[in-house]
């Protein structure tokens, strides 16, 4: 049977077997260690596709040790920052513009007033820290 949801409160897993399994509501941070347990068998083929919407910068920056992020701007401008081996780089989206957060690389974002976007993610292992 198939059920329309929304994609900013049920994330979606793209799994093996091209399999898409609709995830439980999205409760806060705590809600990807749960999800890391369902998802386990996956490794690192497995990808988590979620959306967010953001009023202001990021507080944190995170990194994914098992592959890359694909973030996607739907609305508003947000500039993902990375720090990357040669120097950081900041990469500024507008909507219908994407970037590639590369495996591993540490990276967070700014938002001056109001930004959505989609994020295609090899979750297995992140990582985060204060910003």
């Amino acid at each position: 049977m198939t059920m329309q949801r929304s994609l900013e409160r049920f994330p979606l897993h793209l799994g093996l077997g091209a399999k898409a399994v609709p995830q439980p509501e999205f409760t806060g941070m705590e809600w990807y260690t749960a999800y890391g347990e369902r998802k386990a068998a996956d490794g690192s083929e497995g990808r988590l596709v979620s959306q967010y919407s953001f009023s202001e910068s990021w507080t944190s920056w995170e990194r994914h040790p098992a592959g890359d992020e694909a973030v996607i701007c739907l609305e508003g401008e947000i500039t993902l920052i990375q720090e990357l081996p040669d120097g950081p780089r900041a990469v500024a989206l507008r909507a219908g513009d994407y970037a590639v957060n590369p495996r591993g690389v540490w990276h967070t974002a700014d938002v001056a007033r109001h930004a959505k976007a989609l994020f295609i993610t090899a979750g297995a292992g992140t990582e985060h820290r204060p910003r």
